[in-house]
């Protein structure tokens, strides 16, 4: 539900990809979506009635996803005349419809996967030609698990300015960069020197992302790497996490402007119940020149996270 049609959020259910949105007025999500199962698909969307964990990831492994769901694995399909490819309602992101239905980006870079990842080949639009898209697996990203969840808008869109706070070593990174495009930059920051290396490595074939080892605390040590963004994702799992945008924010987000935050309840306060946390980040968010747009639940993806979308308003 988006923000603004009730009382506070409950968060959402077990529900398949698609399923169970919480947010401001939402009740506990039911059970229903597209994928209607516990687990994942096979390392994708799932085909209607969802197995109940993915190629690679077993059933019901351990796994970072709600109960009965794996990792995903790999998971994938094999292209050609029996693939169809869909365009999602978020530009820049498909469904290839075959055997399973699967989330996908088309790659930036044909012919080079960036963390082992499925890739599939489809005919283009030219006889004998063939257009790659690479399976984008929610259990390995916030940001997947946030389209199948179910966010009306993730603003990240082709030719967009993206700063991307939590990098890690790129694997959700490099889908943004199919997303943003040749004419689009993504700014990913990480702390982590190791992770920063595979990030980099990662940017040497991806032209569009510009890799930043800083912390993203002191945004004013790498402001003159960045230009105005349009867009702020965070996924930086830490207690202060809201104040780490809004920080960001004040330094490169344009007027209008979005933020989109997967926000871990456990990493702010393991004391309080992970709908007080969301509640709390929320309103310090509204306090800081945001408006909250949505709210949803990762489940059964991640459990006990949410995302939440906010405008900023620079001038307010």
């Amino acid at each position: 539900m988006a923000f603004g049609e009730g009382g506070p959020p409950r968060g959402g259910g077990r529900g398949g990809f698609g399923g169970g949105r919480g947010g401001f007025g939402g009740d506990r999500g039911g059970r229903g979506g597209f994928g209607g199962g516990r687990g994942g698909g096979r390392g994708g969307v799932a085909k209607r009635g969802g197995d109940r964990g993915g190629r690679g990831g077993g059933r019901g492994g351990p796994g970072r996803g709600g109960r009965g769901a794996g990792r995903g694995g790999r998971g994938g399909a094999r292209g050609g005349s029996n693939v169809v490819l869909e365009p999602h309602k978020h530009p820049g992101i498909f469904i290839a419809k075959g055997k399973d239905s699967l989330l996908v980006t088309k790659n930036l870079v044909p012919g080079e996967a960036v963390y082992g990842e499925k890739r599939i080949s489809i005919e283009g639009g030219v006889e004998g030609t063939k257009i790659e898209y690479r399976v984008w697996n929610p259990f390995r990203s916030k940001l997947a698990a946030g389209v199948l969840g179910g966010m009306d808008h993730i603003f990240i869109e082709p030719g967009k300015k993206v700063l991307y706070l939590g990098a890690a070593s790129g694997t959700s990174v490099s889908h943004v960069a199919d997303i943003v495009g040749p004419e689009g930059v993504v700014y990913a920051v990480e702390f982590s020197p190791r992770s920063g290396r595979d990030l980099i490595g990662m940017a040497k074939k991806r032209t569009n992302v510009i890799p930043i080892v800083e912390d993203a605390r002191t945004p004013q040590k790498y402001r003159m790497l960045v230009s105005a963004v349009d867009v702020i994702f965070a996924d930086v799992a830490q207690p202060d996490q809201a104040r780490i945008v809004v920080l960001n924010a004040e330094y490169f987000l344009k007027n209008g402007g979005h933020v989109v935050i997967s926000i871990k309840a456990s990493c702010i306060d393991s004391t309080a119940s992970p709908e007080a946390v969301f509640a709390q980040e929320v309103d310090y968010l509204r306090k800081q020149k945001f408006k909250p747009i949505e709210q949803v639940t990762l489940e059964p993806y991640e459990r006990d996270h949410a995302m939440v979308s906010a405008v900023y308003q620079r001038h307010k």
